[in-house]
């Protein structure tokens, strides 16, 4: 269980209804081949000995004597499994009969749990077979002479004695469609991952009505949710059945068997860790706990002994914050530009604002500020002659650069103003007695300040403000001047990293024709938007600080402080989850980034060092909406003293293999 991961599974197996022999041979055969494959939960559906629709023989005592039998019989030869594998089956009590999940580890029957709500409506006909849980019921019951004392109760959790952050619980079927689940109780009571065995059978919508429960039990619990449903071998007299098996943590499906699906064994690896730290950031979750009805909870101790290390069943997606699905980073690209826009034109109109004010350099974050003002002033029905692009050419900028920055105001609309700062910057050299011939710190951040300055002196003088074009990407390392391009009046990219920027600039250059303005709406001018926006996407990131070589860009910016996709990834799992600087790097290495291990261990170091270092930079940030769930702003997610100590963290990556 590195890093919190547990590998789970459902199993719809092969069975004969009403035939337990056969039905337990194919659950063992089952349960051995997927604990080969390192599962420690092994689910399989509701009454799967018996099978679901044995109907009115559920009464004989023949089939309830052989499903007890059955029982037995796969917890001795699944003794040697490392696994905890859960069963249904029906168990007769006293004068009543219940629909029970069994709980089964090294060989042992160590708990059943009755089924709480039985479904009379429909086609279900469960209340004439089975009864409900309830408080009344003893808290262990006679099973064989083998187990005369097995634990019995819909109060039951399962805890791994190595790891305290496997928690399970258990529900069946129908208890997941009510209006409050057994799950949210067990999850309130400590429950990390929810085990459901179902029989559900497919009529037409009820798969994707079943997916969104799912789905949403998991992501209300902040749990993992594993799912078994039972097959198509089940009697087909008036049900059919699909084994749609689920497995979902927290709002997500991790693996999914569709309905009828040929292959319907699904396994997945969940993070326990990283459900156990969303609860601890989401503290309305145990403030819930005031409000469910009292009594403790037992707790069944188990010894999951950790496997050999296997490669994650499980995707690491590469670029976290960018959709893979084509049609879901439209949406979201979409999304975002209108949230990003919304919030400058609610900024825009409080002020009265005249004008937006917009250092143009022509680079990504200065081209995405300026579409997204654009935008902002259509919604205020502000001219976009107000909105005014100033370049500021000095040492560093290149000519490609310029032009793009030029001919993207141009094809904008807005008003284009170019002001040289070489002089400025020399003169300012002058008078604090730097040497122009020395490319420092100094050197740099002059310029950088000195746009600042006019910018800001420009919006006071046409009564407006300053449009920040930093992202959440230079924001997290710092790579921004102190006073300089760090302070604006409204930050509009805060909240966006540099890996989305690139796909938002890419989304405007293919939606150029309908995102023009009306009067340059012609598709001459949309192909040449377009052109100017696909040719400000090829050219290399950088501060263009530095003269330029043989007319190109001296300055490239990854090649100073590593690769934005990988310190995109290091921010999100260090900000949205709070992993360690270990669990990162073995999260980056299961993940397609293409780099060596070696190499994202050296940035990440780098990272570490810039995010703590730069803080005082994010600690008196301009406002700027948030857009995604990752945020630096003190007023927002980030809370963090500017003094801060980063060796604990350093010497963890020090420790990495």
């Amino acid at each position: 269980m590195k890093y919190g991961f547990l590998r789970v599974a459902c199993v719809s197996p092969s069975l004969v209804v009403a035939d337990c022999d056969f039905n337990a041979e194919k659950i063992i055969d089952s349960a051995r081949s997927v604990a080969s494959n390192g599962a420690s939960l092994i689910v399989f559906p509701e009454l799967c000995i018996t099978s679901y629709t044995c109907g009115d023989l559920f009464f004989q005592k023949t089939l309830l004597d052989s499903a007890t039998y059955a029982l037995e019989r796969i917890a001795k030869r699944t003794a040697s499994l490392n696994s905890i594998i859960l069963v249904g089956l029906p168990v007769a009590i006293d004068e009543s009969i219940y629909n029970c999940a069994a709980i089964l580890f090294n060989g042992k029957i160590l708990a059943l749990v009755p089924k709480t709500f039985i479904p009379n409506y429909s086609e279900f006909y469960e209340r004439r077979y089975f009864a409900p849980c309830s408080s009344a019921l003893p808290k262990s019951v006679w099973l064989s002479e083998k187990n005369p004392d097995v634990p019995f109760g819909a109060d039951i959790l399962v805890q791994d004695k190595n790891n305290p952050d496997f928690v399970l619980g258990v529900e069946i079927c129908e208890d997941l469609w009510v209006a409050y689940p057994p799950s949210s109780r067990a999850s309130l009571n400590g429950a990390t991952v929810i085990a459901n065995l179902s029989a559900s059978n497919e009529i037409i919508g009820k798969a994707e009505y079943r997916r969104t429960l799912v789905k949403a039990q998991s992501a209300h619990c902040i749990s993992a949710y594993i799912y078994a449903d039972a097959g198509c071998d089940e009697s087909t007299q008036d049900l059919v059945f699909g084994a749609h098996n689920i497995i979902a943590e927290n709002g997500a499906i991790l693996a999914e068997a569709k309905p009828f699906a040929e292959k319907n064994t699904i396994v997945a690896d969940i993070d326990l860790e990283r459900i156990n730290q969303e609860r601890r950031k989401t503290g309305t979750f145990a403030q819930c706990k005031d409000f469910q009805e009292k009594g403790e909870w037992r707790k069944i101790l188990v010894d999951l002994k950790s496997t050999s290390e296997r490669q994650l069943i499980r995707f690491i997606d590469a670029h976290p914050f960018v959709p893979q699905d084509l049609k879901c980073r439209e949406e979201r690209c979409r999304e975002v530009v209108e949230l990003q826009s919304q919030g400058l034109a609610k900024r825009l109109r409080h002020l009265h604002a005249q004008s937006a004010v917009i250092g143009l350099s022509g680079g990504l974050d200065s081209t995405l500020a300026l579409l997204v003002t654009c935008r902002a002033a259509d919604i205020c029905k502000m001219e976009r002659a107000g909105i005014i692009a100033v370049t500021m050419p000095c040492f560093g900028t290149t000519d490609r650069t310029y032009n793009n920055a030029c001919a993207l105001a141009k094809k904008c609309g807005v008003t284009l103003k170019e002001i040289n700062i070489e002089k400025s910057v020399l003169q300012h050299f002058k008078d604090i007695g730097q040497d122009e011939t020395v490319h420092d710190v100094t050197y740099e951040n002059a310029q950088a300040r000195e746009r600042t300055q006019v910018l800001m002196d420009i919006a006071n003088k046409t009564n407006g403000i300053v449009i920040g074009t930093g992202d959440l990407s230079e924001l997290a390392l710092g790579w921004c001047t102190y006073n300089g391009d760090q302070m604006s009046m409204y930050g509009v990219n805060s909240s966006i990293p540099k890996t989305l920027v690139r796909y938002l600039v890419q989304w405007f250059a293919d939606n150029a024709l309908s995102l023009s303005k009306a009067d340059f709406n012609e598709h001459s001018e949309g192909a040449e938007l377009s052109a100017v926006l696909c040719d400000i996407l090829d050219t290399p990131v950088s501060p263009e600080l530095l003269p330029p070589e043989n007319g190109e860009i001296a300055q490239q910016t990854e090649n100073i402080v590593g690769p934005y996709e990988l310190h995109d990834f290091f921010l999100y799992y260090l900000l949205r989850f709070s992993f360690s600087p270990s669990k990162i790097v073995y999260m980056a290495d299961s993940s397609d980034l293409p780099y060596s291990h070696e190499v994202k261990v050296k940035w990440l170091r780098v990272f570490y060092k810039r995010f703590f270092s730069q803080q005082f930079k994010r600690s008196c940030m301009p406002d700027g909406a948030k857009v995604g769930t990752i945020n630096v702003s003190p007023r927002g997610d980030w809370r963090m003293p500017s003094d801060a100590s980063v060796a604990l963290w350093l010497s963890e990556i020090d420790r990495i293999k």
